[in-house]
């Protein structure tokens, strides 16, 4: 009789142990929600991102605009400089009849050129003497020749290196006031300053 209860003790261990040492049936996870809070924190870090990304756009758009305006501004400065000293580097000079001295008003316009040789170094420049209509052609010729030599020599008595200075003498050949008074024989008394090179970005002095 005692038999009986041990077998029934034994057989619940067995099946007790089988029950314990088995395997776990799988379990499925439950589905994750999507957090609404995450959903709209990214939401507003690609907006925040959209709207850097067009900020900048417009800034370096800006940026250009201000470059190509201040290279606008420069180049128009430039020109405006360039001509300023191309009118100050063709201002003429005249001469009493029958000479070829320098008159003291036309040596600071003189001076006004030895500056502006002085501040542009690749600068060359061409004189040409000219003459009233009287006198004969050979004779006029001759003076003025004088007269652009005058003025070369005055700049080049100021530092100015003889080499870039070229002249000419045109005589009567080439006037200015086509009368045949005092008045236009004065205006043809002269001589004229042409650049030859080196005249494309002038600098002021």
């Amino acid at each position: 009789m005692k038999r009986l209860p041990l077998l029934l003790l034994s057989g619940l261990a067995v099946a007790v142990m089988a029950a314990c040492g088995g395997k776990k049936p799988e379990t499925t996870p439950a589905p994750v929600g999507i957090n609404a809070d995450s959903a709209a924190e990214a939401d507003r870090l690609r907006a925040d991102s959209i709207a850097r990304a067009e900020r900048e756009a417009r800034e370096r758009e800006a940026a250009e605009r201000r470059r190509q305006q201040a290279l606008a501004d420069s180049l128009a400065a430039l020109g405006q400089t360039t001509n300023a000293v191309r009118a100050l580097l063709g201002t003429l000079i005249h001469f009493d009849y029958d000479k070829a001295l320098i008159r003291g008003g036309d040596a600071a316009v003189l001076d006004q050129k030895v500056a502006i040789l002085q501040a542009n170094s690749g600068l060359r420049i061409r004189i040409s003497g000219h003459c009233d209509e009287r006198g004969s052609d050979e004779y006029n010729l001759a003076l003025g020749n004088r007269r652009a030599t005058a003025a070369k020599q005055y700049v080049v008595s100021h530092g100015i290196d003889a080499s870039r200075i070229e002249t000419v003498s045109y005589g009567e050949e080439r006037p200015m006031a086509q009368g045949h008074d005092e008045e236009s024989w004065a205006q043809n008394r002269r001589d004229e300053f042409e650049i030859l090179s080196g005249g494309e970005n002038l600098k002021q002095p």
